[in-house]
């Protein structure tokens, strides 16, 4: 039926998501506005640099399968990756948080925030960061209706090196949300 979405289904991210969490990814990389990076990782790659406990993927459901009815695709992701080895920041990450171009505007992407600063607070952590390209107006919005603050502009941070604005220094937003 047009202009019915389907449900979403929040889960934690296992590897049987590897897929669609690096095809999503891969989709906001090729924006230009969503990181520095210029390819998705391997899996195992991702695997080892976000912590198992602070990450979920969004997925295409129907509103009437049960809870272990196997899920559809990945819409979108959330997964938080320590921003330091030292004790001292331990309970400080920073958050990724991607959602496909199909999905945005339907909730998803705050969906996924919410469970990621759930799990943070139940899981003892402090303060979940970001950082933003102050162009990505829909993550910048997203991240202040979830209660994080600019912490300031970190001005020509580093080089894009992909896509049509490789060469050109970029800006990044720096938020935090204080748990």
């Amino acid at each position: 039926m047009a202009g019915v979405q389907p449900a979403v289904t929040l889960r934690p991210m296992t590897a049987e998501h590897a897929e669609g969490v690096l095809a999503v990814f891969a989709e906001g990389i090729a924006t230009g506005h969503a990181t520095f990076e210029s390819a998705a990782p391997a899996w195992a790659e991702f695997d080892a640099s976000h912590l198992p406990e602070h990450r979920f993927v969004a997925l295409d459901a129907t509103s009437d399968a049960s809870p272990d009815a196997p899920a559809g695709p990945v819409l979108g992701w959330v997964a938080a990756s320590p921003v330091s080895r030292r004790a001292v920041y331990a309970g400080v990450v920073e958050a990724s948080l991607y959602v496909g171009a199909a999905a945005r505007g339907r909730g998803v992407g705050r969906a996924l925030m919410d469970a990621l600063l759930a799990s943070a607070e139940a899981g003892g952590l402090w303060t979940v960061q970001s950082t933003v390209f102050p162009e990505n107006a829909g993550s910048l919005a997203l991240h202040a209706a979830a209660g994080f603050r600019v912490v300031g502009r970190r001005e020509r941070i580093a080089r894009m090196t992909h896509g049509p604005l490789a060469g050109e220094w970029r800006d990044v937003v720096l938020l935090e949300r204080r748990l």
